[in-house]
């Protein structure tokens, strides 16, 4: 039924763990456990990130800058700007947290997995999604966190600013286990692929563990009641709009730069989608004694969301003739 609908199960799980948290809220004791607990798992989830990223395959699209710029572009130029704009049109339907949170979906980097599988199934350039996204990824850790503190305390939000207790948080959170793991590579990543499928519930239950912690905190501190259906029914909207917008954006730039088809299906898909496996890690250490539980709502909208159009625009495009140019980027159909 999820699959027939387009509904991801992890959706499913996300919301199963929101619904928990508002049922089953962390406190007393449970606070500081959970809390530890979800800083080993960010730091676990990044250490498998790094293990499983191929340098290799990295090298192999890294020829292509002029592609490689224009994704960077739209994930960290246009998407910022285009929710800027719109988050402050949409401002007076949102709840402060749920612009807050606006604002940092802009922000983040692109995805790995989905963009790569899009890509793959539309038969663009894989070589070169597979190096984009994880630029994106390395370049997010860094972008992400000076973006949304420009942005927000550009725009006078009690939630912008970024301190340097904050930088400490993610270099040691997420980048340093991300090194670690590229530094263990060649000792597991042999085994890290071979187990990727149990190595996604890893990574998943680490999402869901921080997601969990998030809402017990916002839901302590009263977001069901600070937050009213009209608010969430808009930040829906909004999300269906800003995405719609970048996927133009990003077809009209490589009409612009002439780039080939598969090149042009790699930017779409590469330059429009947000990571939801960074962002949720990264709202926690940057939002760190703010209601994070509602900071995340619309990557979590979001996320479903571009699943179900990707889903949809790759399937058309997979159902185009086959050129030689396709089989030669896309090795899974050669």
């Amino acid at each position: 039924m999820t699959s027939r609908f387009n509904i991801d199960p992890f959706v499913l799980r996300l919301l199963a763990a929101i619904a928990l948290a508002s049922l089953f809220p962390a406190h007393g004791v449970g606070v500081p456990i959970f809390g530890w607990a979800t800083n080993l798992a960010i730091a676990l989830l990044f250490f498998l990130h790094g293990a499983r990223l191929s340098r290799e395959a990295v090298v192999a699209g890294m020829s292509h800058w002029r592609l490689h710029l224009s994704i960077l572009s739209v994930t960290f130029v246009v998407f910022p700007v285009l929710g800027l704009v719109l988050g402050l049109l949409a401002a007076p339907l949102l709840t402060p947290d749920l612009y807050t949170g606006v604002v940092f979906l802009c922000c983040l980097p692109g995805t790995v997995q989905s963009a790569i599988a899009f890509t793959s199934i539309a038969r663009g350039n894989v070589p070169a999604a597979i190096c984009s996204a994880s630029a994106s990824t390395l370049l997010g850790v860094f972008l992400t966190p000076l973006l949304v503190g420009l942005i927000l305390a550009g725009a006078g939000s009690a939630a912008g600013g970024l301190s340097l207790d904050a930088i400490g948080k993610i270099m040691l959170q997420l980048l340093v286990p991300f090194v670690l793991g590229q530094a263990a590579r060649p000792w597991i990543g042999g085994w890290a692929v071979r187990n990727k499928r149990a190595l996604k519930v890893v990574d998943q239950g680490s999402i869901l563990l921080v997601v969990y912690t998030a809402f017990s905190n916002a839901v302590t501190a009263g977001l069901w009641q600070h937050t009213p259906l009209s608010a969430l029914a808009s930040l829906a909207g909004l999300s269906a709009i800003l995405l719609a917008l970048v996927m133009a954006v990003a077809l009209g730039m490589g009409r612009i730069f002439g780039f080939s088809a598969p090149d042009r299906i790699t930017l779409l898909f590469c330059g429009s989608k947000k990571s939801l496996s960074s962002g949720i890690p990264i709202a926690n250490i940057l939002f760190a004694g703010h209601a994070v539980g509602a900071i995340v709502l619309p990557i979590m909208i979001f996320h479903q969301i571009q699943l179900f159009v990707c889903a949809l625009i790759a399937g058309r495009y997979a159902r185009r003739p086959e050129g030689p140019a396709s089989r030669a980027l896309n090795p899974s159909r050669t």
